[in-house]
């Protein structure tokens, strides 16, 4: 995938995982990579950029793998954000679908 197109929507990939279950930063590289190659010097400056536009939270639970693990956890204006970024990418979504000539079923 070109590399725009993932930049453009991996704010979006995060905080929907996010809104679903707190996740650590490599946990989330991995949900992410099921999908599209993603690195994790890629996510962790957009962790960075997320709390601190108020969108996450972090906190650290003990392991017993090796040192402490930082989770992170979307807060109230997070669930806002990923809402808004949900209806930009559906409008997106279907906006390039038209162009392509390509239906939605029900359409």
């Amino acid at each position: 995938m070109n590399s725009q197109l993932k930049r453009g929507t991996l704010e979006l990939c995060v905080l929907s995982i996010l809104a679903r279950r707190d996740c650590y930063g490599y946990e989330l590289v991995n949900a992410i990579s099921e999908s599209m190659h993603i690195t994790e010097g890629t996510i962790y400056p957009l962790l960075k950029r997320l709390k601190d536009d108020g969108n996450i939270t972090s906190y650290l639970v003990e392991s017993t793998e090796g040192p402490p693990r930082k989770y992170y956890k979307i807060t109230n204006n997070g669930l806002a954000k990923t809402k808004e970024l949900e209806g930009q990418w559906i409008q997106f979504y279907r906006s390039i679908n038209k162009i392509l000539g390509i239906t939605e079923k029900g359409e």
